[in-house]
């Protein structure tokens, strides 16, 4: 039987079914090394330090949707264990494993591009920091799981809408190879909670969800802004000293594995091993911001409060993916006028968020040169990951200036003509390049990607003198055909989560009918392999989802 629910409602049971507990080991290191706030109570508060504690409020009857079996294999967990009642009520909030100590931590933020002040955990609980296997550390954190200090006027809760589009987002992109937080479990917790969907004063009932997402830090660039913003610089220079220890210990060296209070006493944390530490905040977040681009991945909500310290895809809420090639096109309502975070601003975007983070890092460096090498440092980064990616999708061995102006004149095309970028980029893996011949007709393979059979007939000479370019370029490359579609096999994605296809998945599981959740799972699960029978999963948008709620664009509603 599962455990109870216990009688306090803001207190979940210390005490865990045997079926249940993997043989984690728990180690608290943001609790331990990090000040802590001195009241207890989920009464939303201004808070002077790292974290507040936060006991997840228990559920009437949770119950397991899904899980990633690879995220519960690299904790430990049996598919036996998984399906026992009491993991549901783990994860739900419900009980705890022991050495579980659960907490919410305090962060700012600028918010499309102003400072929004204090922030924090608002229904994001962390559960604690597992070891696993291999003795890498693994956060594992409730979002939905209730009230915790930083709530303000929110009840803390995430609907089954929100919670089951981060579950499958979260292990979609790990699955295409772009950095992101994972998903452990999808819970249902047997309550409706209140949301308004499109934020037009039309609230509503949902089925509520929690999802536990799992990573080695859920730090954000929003940790250092507000004691910088505060003007408590031993907190900042606290957090900055953990974060390097913590999350970033090969900065250390041979120091690595030492006390952190003996670190601190032989004076390890100088400027130097700050400078070094930002370098490689900006460069990964480089990488993980190019790997957006080169799927179509749009963020939806770029704010310096979603910018993970280790350049993880994080927060996911009203993302979506780019179907018909559109730079200028964001998936979320309350962005819709200054479209801030578009998807071809987002290497933009990520610089401003960096240099926010700069400033906010400023009191601990007396030479500023050392974060404008950080700075730097991401534009070199991101120039390198995109020229890769633009040869990986071209199928060319490496990308020189000429290539680059050749997918720009591409983007171009693309955009005129409503060509969905999945689809075109696949297609053109099976385009047969013959160097000096012309395309008498747009080929067979790109025609699928097309929205509009009128634009296409229309730009469809341009595609012609296009790829006749891009059959030109390809014969310059001494490689076998076969090598130059494998590599753009690797680098262009079959299988994406686009918007609508998470919105059919929603509305089965609303009615009952789970099972689209871990079918549409097991597809993004091999993203760049063709799958015989799961051809519906890779098609263009249909005409119905183009402008439906939830298929196109979505609020921050959770």
């Amino acid at each position: 039987m599962p455990p109870s629910v216990p009688s306090d409602h803001h207190a979940a049971s210390a005490v865990a079914t045997p079926d249940v507990a993997p043989g984690l080991r728990f180690d608290n290191a943001f609790l331990r090394e990090l000040p802590g706030d001195p009241e207890t109570a989920p009464r939303p508060r201004r808070v002077d330090a790292a974290w507040a504690r936060a006991a997840p409020t228990p559920v009437p009857a949770p119950r397991l949707l899904a899980h990633s079996c690879e995220v519960a294999s690299e904790l430990g967990f049996t598919a036996g264990q998984v399906e026992a009642p009491g993991f549901a009520a783990v994860f739900a909030g419900n009980a705890r494993l022991p050495g579980m100590d659960p907490y919410a931590t305090n962060y700012g933020g600028h918010q499309f591009g102003h400072w929004a002040g204090q922030l924090g955990d608002g229904r994001a609980i962390t559960l604690g920091e597992a070891i696993v296997a291999d003795g890498e550390r693994r956060e594992l954190q409730l979002k939905g799981a209730g009230l915790t200090a930083f709530s303000r006027t929110a009840d803390g809760r995430a609907v089954l809408r929100s919670s089951l589009r981060e579950f499958l987002c979260s292990e979609a992109m790990h699955h295409l190879g772009i950095p992101t937080t994972r998903a452990l479990s999808l819970v249902a917790t047997g309550e409706d909670v209140v949301r308004d969907l499109l934020y037009d004063g039309h609230p509503a009932p949902e089925p509520g969800a929690i999802v536990c997402r799992v990573a080695p830090s859920f730090i954000r660039f929003g940790h250092f802004e507000l004691p910088y913003a505060r003007g408590d610089v031993d907190l900042l220079r606290q957090l900055a000293e953990f974060c390097i220890w913590r999350d970033f210990p090969h900065l250390l060296g041979a120091r690595a594995g030492t006390p952190l209070a003996t670190l601190r006493a032989q004076g390890a944390f100088d400027e130097a091993l700050h400078a070094a530490w930002f370098a490689e905040v900006c460069e990964r977040t480089a990488r993980m911001v190019a790997g957006w681009m080169r799927v179509g991945f749009v963020h939806g909500v770029l704010n310096t409060d979603n910018m993970s310290i280790l350049g993880l895809t994080i927060d996911y809420g009203p993302y979506g993916w780019i179907d018909d090639y559109d730079p200028d096109w964001t998936p979320n309502t309350t962005d819709a006028q200054g479209r801030r975070y578009r998807f071809g601003w987002q290497p933009k975007v990520a610089h401003w968020n960096l240099m926010r983070l700069a400033q906010a890092l400023s009191p601990l460096f007396t030479d500023p040169a050392l974060l404008q090498a950080g700075l730097d440092r991401y534009a070199a980064a991101y120039a390198a990951a995109d020229r890769a990616a633009i040869a990986g999708k071209l199928g060319l061995a490496a990308c020189g200036d000429e290539d680059a102006a050749l997918m720009r004149d591409l983007h171009v095309l693309l955009q005129a003509a409503e060509v969905d970028m999945t689809l075109f980029f696949c297609g053109l893996a099976d385009v047969e390049p013959v160097p000096g011949a012309p395309f008498d007709a747009l080929p067979e393979a790109l025609q699928a990607a097309f929205y509009d059979p009128a634009k296409a007939q229309a730009h469809a000479p341009a595609f012609a003198a296009w790829l006749q370019r891009w059959s030109t370029r390809t014969g310059e490359d001494v490689r076998p055909a076969e090598a130059r579609r494998a590599r753009m096999g690797r680098a262009n994605p079959r299988y994406v989560l686009r918007n609508y296809l998470a919105q059919q998945a929603i509305e089965r599981a609303t009615a009952g009918d789970e099972a689209g959740i871990g079918e549409l799972l097991e597809v993004l699960r091999r993203p760049y392999d063709d799958q015989p029978g799961r051809e519906a999963f890779a098609q263009r948008r249909p005409a119905w989802a183009k402008d439906r709620a939830g298929c196109s664009m979505l609020s921050c509603s959770s």
